[in-house]
């Protein structure tokens, strides 16, 4: 007997949503979307054997981003956020273009949410050197306010402080302060977090930053995009039972299950190996 097509889109409403990130960062983007689809599954990947991304180039993120996604899709998974602004800005167009499932960038949602908050139409961005280099924020807030001005700062080796479970520290507060200080001078009555990583760090760019900026955390942004596509495709999970999450990492298994509990502030039980090789298996270099 031949499945109905309504059959169908139940048993593809029922697989998880995939998530990806270099690292433990994009778990803050998990957080918000546990938080707002409660009754989804959820699997993640970090490739923390190739942490971080921020520094890669596009070829490689281009790369990394494509083995990934393929993996994802052998989970398989309904559809696939790219948790890493690196990952989004060199790659998402050639993912969504590639690959049948679909695909949610964390690009978009933090622009739309700054061009929204904004008063006087300077938003301020703190990114890696790749996103920054990529200038996919000022195209993506410029595709939504053409007149907005957009201050740009890369902060180099932030996220390797974040990683290693450092925020709070006199070296951080630093670094943070050298970051900020040019930025602060261009008067942004806005700033983008443009690496998931840097919400942890929150408090302390609000106080570098002044309490008259406004900072944007996408993550809640991404959470509801990923709602809305959801509804449009039919694909929420059918019933009222708590979706459960999975993660897979490239490296080290008990350090990614310690630190990533912290960034997603829930454990991490169901943590398994993904090797590099599988990786290399799916889409060779």
């Amino acid at each position: 007997m031949t499945a109905s097509p309504s059959d169908s889109l139940q048993e593809l409403a029922a697989l998880p949503i995939g998530m990806f990130d270099s690292g433990m960062g994009g778990l803050t983007v998990l957080h918000e979307c546990l938080v707002q689809l409660p009754g989804e599954h959820f699997a993640y990947v970090g490739d923390t054997a190739r942490f971080p991304y921020g520094e890669k180039s596009p070829d490689e993120l281009g790369l990394f981003s494509r083995q990934i996604t393929a993996f994802l899709e052998t989970v398989p998974v309904k559809l696939i956020v790219v948790a890493c602004y690196s990952a989004t800005s060199a790659a998402l167009p050639a993912l969504q273009e590639r690959f049948e499932t679909p695909i949610i960038g964390v690009v978009m949602p933090g622009a739309r949410a700054a061009v929204e908050t904004s008063r006087y139409r300077k938003i301020g961005v703190l990114a890696t050197e790749a996103t920054v280099a990529s200038g996919a924020y000022p195209r993506a807030i410029h595709s939504l306010d053409s007149g907005a001005e957009v201050v740009q700062q890369a902060c180099p080796g932030l996220v390797d402080f974040i990683e290693a479970g450092d925020v709070a520290s006199q070296a951080l507060a630093d670094a943070v302060r050298g970051f900020t200080e040019p930025l602060k001078a261009q008067r942004p009555d806005v700033v983008i977090l443009g690496c998931t990583h840097y919400p942890l760090i929150a408090p302390m760019l609000q106080r570098f930053l002044g309490r008259d900026v406004t900072l944007i955390n996408p993550a809640a942004e991404i959470a509801r995009e990923v709602e809305a596509m959801l509804l449009r495709q039919g694909l929420e999970r059918p019933g009222d039972a708590m979706g459960s999450y999975r993660f897979y990492t490239t490296g080290d298994v008990e350090r990614f299950r310690d630190t990533g509990a912290r960034f997603l502030q829930m454990p991490l039980t169901r943590v398994r190996a993904l090797p590099l090789e599988r990786l290399a298996e799916l889409v060779a270099p």
